[in-house]
């Protein structure tokens, strides 16, 4: 004789309310979500929550990128409603990328009811080993009761700067519980903050000798820039930011940091001779692969390292006040003060359509408070000297290396920011891992003007490929970079999605089609053709 097992409860959604309550009720009010079977009490509950605001991405990789865009834009977070381990795993590598941005951002994992577990169906996977790489903070919710305070506490912590993920089981979506209460964040100590650094600094940046300032995070946008400034024009010191910033303020008069080169060789030439280099907010700068016969790390020898101490734009702007009493009267020729480009255009290009030609006519026309998001990789090279002139804009950029950021992180911050105009420049090859991006631009009718380089090759790894061995730089090694047989149709591509667009195979015809992209509202994706860079 056998026991019929115990009835479970009659299955309702407070719990799912609960939980979408609580990241409301905590200033989270943008969902981008890929969902499953174990989140479709949370589905439901997003029409007892007009508080919420849900966006369909088709892929994980899509949801977790335009999180990242819209919390670099806003400073708040945004969520992912992702499905069980395997959901958050095709999510993984924008998640990487979000976490060296140090972007807000949480992510809601769904995972089978927990009376299901012990049954290793086939989605069974461990959840948190996905989330712990690329959090940092993760949480599994063990009780409905604390379903509001544990989504309140991931919030808080996301507003630190960090990733952090819920793993909620599907039961307690579906269980009827009063919540405890919320959890509180505590408020920062106040006082001013400890800047230890500041006096180190102060008098390295105050002897003489050659130095260099490195910016990163906060940084890089106006307040910080403007600090940075400041040192420069007292010490002659070089202003450098790192190679890929999270938010970049450039344009409109503001002060100019020089990125460090991605390639090695050009960011040794950057660095050489510096005897001082301040660290405000970057890291100690290495190399981003491990090449033979050469060091990873990029600080020059018998340089001093002096890493700034406390929030970072309040560190800036306490150095340049300690740097008074550390500067030798008289005070020794320095390199005149850096004058930020006039606010001038790039004359509009004429002929052939190439990397150099579509950089300029993106620099004429940028238009005002745009967002640049900037995937062009190889392609890009001469953007950053086409755009310096332009207005006001900010630029976003690839901080992980994970291939497949741009697109995604176009579409979150056009959802942060529907008021401004998106320019995605993407590589070929890139926008082949979260192409999906298009689908959700053209659902939600987002403001993303897409440009694809389109050199049909992988060429940055061309690059690569004869650096580190030339003598394989043969047809059968170089089919494994070529995007040409069959060449990609990113024309077809977009308009499959419902995003307009058009191929550029002059440089003329590339203007035209950037004017109409940037005046037309909605989204629109221009192939452009170009040789490779490389």
């Amino acid at each position: 004789m056998t026991t019929a097992p115990a009835p479970h409860p009659a299955p309702t959604r407070n719990g799912a309310r609960t939980l979408l309550h609580a990241l409301v009720g905590a200033g989270v009010d943008v969902c981008f979500a890929n969902p499953g079977t174990s989140e479709m009490y949370a589905v439901a509950a997003l029409d007892d929550e007009p508080g919420m605001r849900g966006i369909l991405c088709l892929f994980e990789g899509v949801a977790t990128g335009a999180a990242d865009g819209y919390g670099r834009m806003t400073g708040r977070p945004a969520c992912t409603l992702l499905h069980t381990g395997p959901g958050l795993a095709n999510g993984l590598a924008n998640l990487h990328n979000a976490r060296r941005a140090r972007t807000p951002l949480v992510n809601v994992v769904g995972d089978h009811a927990r009376f299901h577990k012990p049954y290793d169906s086939p989605l069974e996977s461990d959840i948190e080993g996905f989330a712990d790489p690329v959090s940092g903070w993760v949480r599994r919710v063990r009780d409905a009761r604390a379903l509001a305070a544990e989504t309140a506490e991931a919030v808080a912590r996301a507003r630190d700067g960090q990733v952090t993920t819920l793993i909620v089981p599907a039961d307690l979506t579906w269980e009827s519980a009063a919540p405890t209460a919320a959890y509180a964040a505590e408020e920062p100590a106040g006082g001013t903050a400890v800047l230890a650094g500041a006096e180190a600094a102060a008098r390295a940046l105050g002897s003489g000798e050659p130095a260099a300032i490195l910016l990163g995070g906060a940084a890089t946008r106006a307040r910080g820039l403007r600090a940075a400034a400041r040192i420069a024009a007292a010490t002659g010191a070089r202003l450098l930011c790192e190679s890929f910033p999270a938010r970049l303020e450039r344009g409109g008069g503001l002060p100019v940091a020089e990125r460090l080169a991605y390639l090695p060789e050009s960011a040794d030439a950057q660095l050489a001779g510096v005897r001082h280099l301040v660290l405000a907010g970057a890291a100690s700068p290495v190399t981003f692969f491990g090449y033979p016969g050469r060091s990873s790390d990029l600080v020059p020898e018998g340089c001093e390292v002096h890493p700034l101490d406390g929030p970072t734009v309040q560190a800036l702007e306490a150095l340049a006040d300690a740097l008074a009493p550390h500067i030798p009267v008289p005070v020794p020729p320095a390199p005149a003060r850096p004058v930020p480009p006039a606010p001038a255009r790039p004359t509009l290009p004429t002929g052939p359509l190439t990397a150099a030609t579509a950089g300029a006519a993106i620099g004429a026309l940028l238009p005002e408070a745009a967002i640049v998001v900037d995937e062009a990789n190889t392609s890009g090279l001469h953007l950053h000297a086409a755009t310096a002139g332009a207005p006001r804009h900010d630029w976003l950029t690839l901080t992980g290396g994970a291939i497949g950021q741009g697109l995604p992180v176009a579409t979150g911050a056009a959802v942060a920011c529907p008021d401004r105009p998106v320019v995605c420049l993407e590589a070929d090859g890139s926008a082949m891992y979260t192409l999906q991006a298009l689908w959700t631009q053209a659902r939600e009718q987002l403001n993303v003007t897409t440009v694809v380089f389109d050199n049909a090759a992988y060429a940055i790894l061309g690059l690569e490929l004869r650096k580190a061995a030339p003598d394989a730089a043969t047809p059968r090694a170089g089919a494994l970079l070529d995007l040409s047989s069959p060449r990609l149709d990113f024309v077809a591509l977009a308009e499959g999605m419902g995003v307009p667009a058009a191929r550029a195979t002059t440089a003329e015809e590339f203007t035209a089609l950037l004017r109409r992209a940037l005046t037309e509202p909605g989204p629109f994706l221009i192939d452009c053709v170009v040789p490779s860079a490389v």
